[in-house]
């Protein structure tokens, strides 16, 4: 059962993962910026895979990867890193990352697209079923949450975005950028390493960031967060939980399953930071967070079966 499912208990984990990355990248943004938030983070998970894969492969840069892997996995990481996280990171501190998740929603049908025209991956009708009751579910979760948070009649019932252009553009570019950089990563790594796959795109992330703050010229941001212990602590398990283990199994999941598929689950973050919010933020469930989760588990679950 396990063995014939890898690549989705990979995308279910990956959830996890970016669950607790986007909480703490969420809260690092809003202090620091989110270009700040991006090199930091970057330079963080390229030191945690380098000792990873020293001990695991016996390199510290994954030196054996192929031209072909070098090239398809740069370019991912450029789109995906550079160009997508930067445009999600910005939607962060602009509209929030549950609003920013909602657009994101979009990143599933935007993979398998890509994925059908780019490698002729095709899904079957229970993966779009499974498709269309988690996003739809996850919808259902978002709106409603952002509805009551932000709606100047929080007793209003019509479900009205009121966030700006700017914001919700940026966070689809995102979805764009991971759609694109998911199936270019698949098409890089081949049969190579998740974790090794994953440190040639925090490489050229972390290139594409520098040429960003020489251009910019916002060095002494970067070296006065590093004296900041609060939030280089949120970076740190930013960084561990997403392009650290978050990434790498995205990537484990990719190799294992379709694109869409993968892409699918690991889009139910908006599900998966409810318990949380309740836990630590004291924040209410109510009866359509609880029908929209049912909903987008229940699309999870078709996977599976």
């Amino acid at each position: 059962m396990f063995q014939s499912h890898i690549g989705e208990y990979a995308a279910l984990l990956t959830a996890v993962f970016w669950t607790i990355t986007a909480i703490a990248f969420e809260s690092a943004g809003k202090k620091v910026g989110s270009l700040t938030t991006n090199l930091i983070r970057l330079f963080l998970a390229f030191i945690f895979i380098g000792f990873f894969s020293l001990f695991t492969r016996g390199s510290f840069i994954p030196f054996d990867a192929s031209a072909h892997q070098w090239i398809w996995l740069s370019l991912s990481g450029f789109v995906g890193f550079v160009i997508g996280d930067l445009l999600l990171f910005e939607a962060y501190v602009i509209i929030g990352s549950r609003v920013s998740m909602l657009i994101m929603s979009l990143t599933p049908p935007i993979t398998a697209f890509i994925g059908w025209i780019v490698m002729g991956e095709v899904l079957t009708k229970q993966n779009f079923l499974g498709m269309f009751l988690t996003i739809f579910g996850i919808m259902i979760v978002v709106l409603d949450r952002e509805t009551n948070e932000h709606s100047p009649n929080k007793s209003k019932k019509s479900v009205k975005l009121t966030y700006p252009i700017l914001g919700i553009l940026l966070a689809f570019g995102g979805a764009v950028g991971q759609g694109c950089g998911l199936v270019l990563s698949k098409y890089g790594m081949q049969d190579f390493d998740p974790f090794a796959a994953t440190q040639i795109r925090v490489i050229t992330g972390l290139v594409g960031f520098t040429f960003l703050f020489v251009i910019l010229r916002r060095w002494k941001k970067v070296f006065t967060t590093f004296k900041n212990k609060k939030v280089m602590t949120s970076l740190g398990i930013g960084a561990f939980f997403g392009p650290f283990l978050g990434v790498s199994f995205s990537l484990m999941s990719v190799k294992h399953t379709t694109t869409g598929v993968a892409s699918t689950i690991m889009s139910i973050v908006p599900v998966l930071v409810i318990p949380p919010a309740i836990i630590f933020f004291k924040e209410k469930l109510n009866l359509k967070e609880v029908i929209g989760s049912i909903i987008a588990v229940g699309g999870v679950a078709l996977f599976f079966m």
